[in-house]
């Protein structure tokens, strides 16, 4: 069994929603499609995800929702017609946001509950239409059985969702499945980061034990650096699990970076591939690949991170000090990506969004009075820069090639930090440096010396 997704862009009009069903057609192994809630459909547009949520914010703030509400009913009724299907769905669609909109003084619920009716009614729409034109399908709503974890945590499916979905696709029809959310043991719906589609795919495939998880999007494959800072970078045909994970985190968009844990496990292989496209072989994400003769695979690129950054005279001495800063960190509910340090100073990497004044405010003086530091302080406007690559532990000199091409920018390393595994390698460095910094990352690993 193959487990499918489409994105947003594959699902975003009458057109896109044709060609999702020649693909499910041309292979019966397909038996699960997850959808995304329909995306742009040219670069100005509006995805209805943001239609969603400008139409619950003016709900919160008692605004006036009609015009708004048939913002997104219109984009449902266009997809519809082109599709010429029955006007009917399009009725139960209107009905379905007119009854999330009565949830508004369940103010906990309602942003979630009105940002995940997009995928939850794209699904509805994709099954009426695979059903329209003899494919025969069914919605299931995760409401069926993914289960999630309860606040203040992230999004995360419990143990059982595997149990209770292991047995999905298993009939005559094809599963249509909404992507992004699923439900507490209680019935609270609760949504994923933003691209948690890709997280719903990944759960199903693990749950079924599919032989492969498909992600299509709206590219050839996935490239070695952002082809929108990078000129024309070179295609990736096979990456494993560890890179990609490495290259989502640092800002590749393709792939959600946590959708790879389920499929993980089991070392379920994942093809993302171009819906515009499908015939090309895509990206395939593996537990282990053939060395390709470069010891970097990819160069990713992240902004929006700030440093805490912490000093004390004789800290490597003090025992518990990290575990007590991180601490500190924690019962402001933050979460850290590295932690870089000296013998005498440490920085805590934090993604900036996380931050307020009042929280830095907070953190600072207790760590100058719990910790009793010499110096404390917050840094904004960092960029992480990431190189990737399976082949990089048996490579001598890379760190010195990678910090020499940054150094030919004029930005200064700010922090510099390498995983035990040795698959990527980390540079911090002021955000007005990135974009020079990738190209000059990827002319050293990827362009050939010309003699």
């Amino acid at each position: 069994m193959i487990v499918c997704k489409f994105g947003g862009t594959s699902v975003a009009s009458a057109g896109q929603i044709q060609k999702v069903a020649n693909i499910v057609k041309e292979n019966p192994k397909r038996k699960i499609v997850v959808v995304s809630a329909p995306g742009k459909r040219f670069s100005d547009d509006i995805k209805v995800t943001d239609l969603l949520i400008d139409l619950a914010e003016t709900a919160l703030q008692n605004g006036a929702v009609e015009e708004k509400l048939q913002n997104v009913v219109n984009r449902y009724k266009d997809i519809a017609e082109g599709l010429g299907l029955d006007r009917k769905i399009v009725e139960v669609i209107e009905n379905d946001l007119r009854e999330r909109l009565a949830l508004k003084a369940e103010k906990e619920l309602f942003m979630d509950t009105l940002k995940a009716s997009g995928e939850d009614n794209n699904a509805k729409l994709v099954a009426e239409y695979f059903n329209s034109i003899g494919l025969k399908a069914k919605y299931v709503s995760p409401k069926e059985g993914l289960v999630v974890n309860d606040p203040p945590e992230r999004t995360f499916a419990l143990p059982e969702t595997y149990e209770n979905l292991k047995d999905l696709g298993k009939g005559e029809e094809i599963v249509v499945f909404p992507g992004f959310f699923g439900y507490t043991r209680s019935g609270r719906l609760r949504t994923f980061d933003r691209g948690g589609s890709d997280i719903t795919g990944s759960i199903l495939a693990a749950a079924v034990k599919a032989e492969l998880y498909e992600n299509f999007t709206d590219v050839d494959c996935v490239f070695s650096a952002n082809p929108k800072v990078v000129n024309d970078p070179i295609g990736i045909e096979e990456i494993t699990y560890r890179e990609m994970r490495e290259l989502s985190y640092a800002g590749f968009s393709v792939f959600h970076d946590e959708a790879l844990i389920p499929v993980f496990k089991l070392g379920i292989p994942v093809n993302i591939k171009n819906t515009n496209n499908p015939s090309a072989p895509g990206t395939r994400i593996v537990p282990t690949r053939k060395p390709n003769g470069r010891p970097v695979i990819g160069i990713a690129a992240d902004h929006g991170f700030s440093t805490l950054y912490v000093s004390k005279y004789l800290m490597n001495r003090e025992i518990g000090f990290g575990r007590k800063l991180l601490q500190i960190i924690e019962e402001e509910n933050i979460s850290y990506e590295h932690t870089p340090s000296g013998v005498d100073d440490i920085s805590v990497i934090i993604r900036s969004n996380q931050l307020t004044p009042e929280k830095e405010e907070r953190i600072v003086k207790r760590v100058k009075k719990e910790l009793h530091a010499d110096d404390v302080y917050f840094r904004h406007g960092f960029s992480m820069i990431v190189i990737v690559g399976e082949g990089m532990r048996r490579n001598k000199g890379l760190a010195a090639r990678a910090a020499s091409a940054i150094s030919r920018t004029g930005a200064n390393i700010e922090m510099i930090n390498q995983g035990s595994s040795e698959v990527s390698l980390v540079f911090g460095v002021l955000q007005e440096y990135e974009e020079q910094c990738l190209r000059a990352l990827y002319e050293e690993f990827f362009t050939p010396v010309t003699i």
